[in-house]
């Protein structure tokens, strides 16, 4: 028994008229009327009581109407299933995310995918720093990731998806607060806080190559686990901080005031990387999605 013998059955069935039921199928009345008796040998029962003037169905054709009817919508869902997987609009999508500067573009992320793309569910993994999300991506255990890298491995594919730029933390008290912009030279003697100096961290990167650049080394008083916490050390007065436009465009701290670095570095944008074997679908409208928007600092 297949889906093309309930099909026919189904149609007769309906029809109760071999020819109406041909005709509805596409097919010529012989073809139909065998592949009916085909499927009454597998089953050993009659499913038609007919004659010259009338078909109706048998004891055994009805009880086979609702079974059959199950099989062929559980045949369209498989159908409509494979088409939506195929076409990316449905599947699962992971996607490991750092730091705060990231959380608006995957909020907006997300609300996009249950609006435009209600089939694909993402699985959303917040990592404390940019590194363990890459190395996540090519173990294979995530399948976007967002965050900031130097070097992306030759494995995987990265672009840009939000434009960004250094900025210094500062308190309010702090004499350069109120500048339009401040040379990193100008901080030589400050004291400042840190994000932790793990491999790949690149904003402990520019702090150290900005400061070498302009004849000293940053006194670093203090290492701190996150932003947040680096921001609340600024806001107490602990010392400055370097970080990106997209964390003072989110920060509402009346007691920091942000000011653009003046001086040239290596961007930090925000980049999205996958793998280049990576051939899901749904993965790459997801990945399409981020890249048709005109993101930047500014939000």
């Amino acid at each position: 028994m297949d889906v093309g013998q309930l099909r026919s059955f189904l149609a007769v069935a309906e029809e109760l008229h071999f020819g109406r039921a041909a005709e509805r199928l596409h097919m010529a009345q012989p073809p139909l009327s065998r592949t009916i008796k085909q499927l009454e040998r597998e089953l050993g029962t009659t499913l038609f009581d007919r004659n010259t003037r009338r078909v109706h169905l048998t004891a055994s054709g009805r009880a086979l109407l609702g079974p059959a009817a199950e099989v062929l919508d559980a045949t369209r869902r498989a159908q409509a299933a494979v088409r939506s997987a195929a076409e990316g609009e449905s599947g699962v999508v992971r996607i490991s995310f750092a730091g705060i500067s990231t959380y608006r573009l995957v909020a907006r992320l997300a609300r996009a995918v249950r609006s435009e793309r209600p089939g694909i569910q993402l699985e959303l993994s917040s990592q404390q720093f940019a590194q363990p999300a890459l190395k996540k991506l090519q173990q294979g255990d995530t399948d976007l990731a967002l965050g900031r890298w130097d070097v992306v491995p030759a494995d995987l594919e990265a672009e840009v998806v939000m434009t960004d730029s250094l900025v210094l933390a500062l308190p309010d008290t702090h004499p350069l607060a109120r500048s339009t912009t401040v040379a990193v030279a100008d901080l030589a003697g400050e004291q400042f806080v840190s994000l932790s100096p793990l491999e790949g961290a690149v904003l402990p990167e520019r702090l150290r190559r900005l400061a070498g650049d302009s004849g000293f080394l940053p006194d670093i008083v203090q290492i701190a686990p996150d932003t947040q916490t680096a921001l609340a050390l600024v806001g107490a007065e602990a010392g400055c901080h370097l970080t990106l436009a997209s964390v003072a465009a989110n920060d509402n701290d009346p007691h920091i005031s942000f000011v653009p670095v003046a001086d040239e570095a290596p961007d930090v944008h925000l980049r999205m990387a996958w793998r280049r074997t990576e051939t899901d679908p749904a993965l790459h409208a997801v990945r399409r999605q981020v890249a048709a928007w005109d993101c930047s600092t500014d939000g």
